[in-house]
């Protein structure tokens, strides 16, 4: 968060006439930020909300708490502990929790997201192909239509050097030119010749296609010093009390965008089990929209009939000033 005018102005249309049209001194909003966040923005968030905008009440927290709230009104509310892969554009985390409260001595971030998956595909098509550096949106997209994550890796690279129809992994994939072609897709198999019809460019995706979502698993890889995101998971259950293990791994859920790449959750759900404690049983729920799932999360939240014992009014910042937030928000 650098830059507060240009938030404010995001705020100001969102709330405003043209959308959202809020009562303010009527209003109570739920405000997601990062794990870890400085206290300098924190304390600004509090002044926004309350004393430019003067919202009725306030709650601020991870997206996490959200996701593993629903997951706990979702499924068997019995179970304490849940463990949240929340894994997105700029990083991952994972986070415990157990009895609702998140264990931050255990938290893993992890630095690796979306972001540097469509760099690493800008680069290698920039390298082989054609020169796509600057464009970000449309490698973006292309990556959401054409990757996918490869249960056996080794078997797909094998494939993937065949020639003609035995390669499987091979497609073409058309750039958008933003007159006929509004949005890139992807050929068909049988339409794949790496020829362009008529004035189309195309960008022909091989092994990319796998070797990139890869990186989530094993960014070591390409020179990234990090832990993937399932040997990430086991560091971070072992950092918890040795009682409280079993019941992470029973159940475990998992949001973010890069949920959605194809293939995903198997992927995730065999590494863990070849990883995890032969002992330990594993449950992994994973949510039809994991984008949408903490804010889905933050509705059913704002529903519940407890939900103003989280929240600090505006008479209560006025009294007490930021040392209320800091106690009641744990963030």
């Amino acid at each position: 968060m650098v830059n507060w005018e240009v938030e404010k102005q995001v705020w100001d249309y969102m709330f405003g006439k043209e959308k959202l049209k809020v009562d303010f001194n009527e209003s109570s909003v739920i405000l997601t930020e990062p794990y870890f966040n400085f206290t300098s923005i924190q304390e600004a968030m509090n002044e926004i909300l309350f004393e430019e905008y003067g919202f009725q009440a306030a709650f601020r927290t991870n997206p996490s708490y959200l996701s593993q709230y629903k997951l706990q009104q979702d499924t068997d509310s019995s179970k304490l502990c849940s463990l949240v892969l929340d894994t997105g554009y700029s990083f991952s985390h994972i986070i415990p929790y157990c009895k609702g409260k998140k264990l931050t001595e255990s938290i893993v971030r992890v630095n690796v997201g979306g972001k540097l998956l469509t760099n690493h595909l800008k680069e290698i098509i920039s390298y082989r192909q054609l020169m796509v550096m600057d464009e970000t949106y449309v490698i973006n997209q292309l990556k959401e239509d054409v990757c996918y994550v490869s249960t056996q890796f080794n078997a797909d690279m094998l494939t993937s050097r065949k020639k003609g129809l035995a390669n499987t992994v091979m497609r073409d994939y058309v750039l958008p030119d933003y007159t006929h072609i509004k949005r890139g897709y992807v050929r068909s198999q049988e339409e794949t010749t790496g020829k362009a019809q008529g004035n189309e460019q195309i960008i022909r995706m091989n092994n990319e296609r796998f070797s990139v979502p890869e990186l989530l698993f094993r960014p070591s890889d390409v020179g990234v010093q990090e832990m993937g995101i399932t040997e990430a998971l086991i560091h971070c259950v072992s950092t918890t009390p040795e009682e409280m293990q079993p019941h992470f791994y029973r159940n475990i859920v998992t949001t973010g965008g890069n949920c959605l790449i194809p293939g995903f959750q198997e992927r995730f759900h065999m590494d863990v089990r070849s990883m995890a404690p032969d002992e330990f049983d594993i449950s992994i729920t994973s949510s039809k929209n994991p984008v949408t799932y903490a804010w889905e999360g933050g509705v059913q939240l704002a529903n519940d009939p407890n939900f103003h014992k989280l929240v600090v009014t505006r008479a209560e910042f006025e009294e007490h000033g930021h040392n209320i937030c800091m106690e009641r928000f744990e963030v």
